[in-house]
């Protein structure tokens, strides 16, 4: 099946099989590979990539329902001349990375929750990251990082 689909502001054209992931499209086609593939399962979030504003597990997702949609990864984030959006730059100036596998997950699901539904709390912002798994930081600097963006009212 060929789908057409914008992927970080580009339309691109691609021929998927029927059973073939939105994550295994952006990577192994498209080599977009910021987004990772934690567990295949859609539990860790390492996957996260925004669908028409929404954060979905791409690793789960079928490549086929993306046709006439709007695919942003972390790729598509920063501005052209590099530089960072909010809340990659607060993940930079509060160390909320430390191995940095599952970062553009956190990201991406922190972009939807504080740049397109402008959640402002402490309590939003940890209900929001339930859905992405962390083994190094313990949070606590992920959180701080969402607090400070959110605090500045983007």
């Amino acid at each position: 099946m060929r789908v057409t689909f914008a992927v970080n502001g580009r339309t691109v054209e691609v021929n998927v099989l029927g059973d073939e992931t939105l994550l295994s499209v952006l990577r192994d086609r498209l080599h977009l590979t910021g987004t990772k593939e934690g567990c295949a399962e859609g539990e860790c979030g390492a996957c996260t990539v925004l669908l028409d504003d929404r954060p979905i597990d791409s690793c789960i997702f079928p490549a086929a329902a993306v046709d006439g949609r709007r695919v942003v990864t972390i790729e598509g984030l920063a501005t052209s001349d590099g530089e960072l959006s909010p809340i990659q730059q607060a993940f930079v100036d509060g160390f909320a990375v430390q191995c940095g596998f599952c970062t553009p997950g956190f990201v991406m699901t922190l972009t939807a929750l504080l740049e397109i539904d402008r959640a402002r709390t402490e309590e939003e912002i940890q209900t929001a990251l339930v859905g992405n798994l962390c083994r190094c930081t313990g949070y606590r600097a992920i959180v701080e990082a969402a607090l400070r963006v959110a605090e500045s009212g983007l």
